[in-house]
């Protein structure tokens, strides 16, 4: 059974979301993202996927009240997102009440204090944030390039501990246009073992039934979901209870 995951970017303690990691294509679908939270719950949802748009800019942690808030106000199982670039950090949203805190940038950028945090809190709480363009990582809320190929650096990190990785190919995200199931495909490929987490182009149902036909861990549904191609009451026979 796939994990499904909801998820709410925020800009400015707003819920929104943009186009290819465009923060020039951004669409605002709620000024209260805790309204958003409390919709997912209610709905039986029990993850969510936060992502602190305005950290991966600032690279720092800058909307941490907006979790404080949705993780005090509901059961949600938060993982965390854009800006963790220091200590202070990841303090601060370990503090705020998220369970897993998401690192792509620092993994790329300051890799050997990545590794002391999967040291320090486990691969449990630690997530990969692999994002992927032409399957080559990009960083810093996509708007940096590398040469680092996605599988070898996926697979470094695996051998240090990761258990978790969430990949998003940056050309599907925001386009509704389906997943990148042979990324997915690949990964899994080279690391059997590591919970993969979608993310990026679902559309639809069946995007999503294919992704658990993969044995894919999770899928990270946005956009879909606030357009109304995905309603949550169809999500609810994916959730466990």
């Amino acid at each position: 059974m796939i994990e499904i995951i909801p998820a709410i970017d925020m800009i400015d303690g707003k819920c929104v979301r943009l186009t290819q990691g465009d923060y020039g294509k951004k669409t605002i679908y709620n000024e209260n993202p805790l309204e958003v939270a409390l919709e997912f719950e209610d709905a039986g949802l029990k993850r969510l996927h936060l992502v602190d748009l305005d950290g991966a800019k600032a690279k720092k942690v800058v909307n941490w009240k907006v979790l404080d808030k949705i993780a005090s106000r509901t059961s949600l199982m938060i993982d965390f997102g854009g800006g963790v670039q220091s200590d202070d950090d990841i303090r601060i949203v370990f503090e705020s009440g998220a369970k897993q805190v998401t690192g792509g940038s620092i993994a790329v950028k300051n890799p050997a204090l990545f590794e002391r945090w999967l040291a320090e809190y486990g691969g449990d709480k630690i997530i990969l944030g692999a994002d992927a363009k032409n399957e080559k990582v990009a960083v810093s809320g996509w708007e940096e390039g590398t040469q680092l190929w996605v599988y070898d650096f996926i697979e470094k990190y695996v051998e240090k501990g990761i258990r978790y990785t969430i990949s998003t190919d940056v050309a599907k995200d925001g386009l509704l246009q389906g997943p990148s199931f042979d990324l997915y495909k690949n990964i899994q490929d080279k690391c059997p073992d590591l919970k993969i987490i979608a993310s990026g182009g679902v559309s639809r149902m069946e995007d999503v039934e294919l992704l658990a036909e993969m044995n894919i861990y999770g899928v990270i549904i946005g956009k879909a979901i606030y357009e109304n191609r995905i309603k949550l009451a169809d999500l609810q026979r994916f959730i466990v209870s």
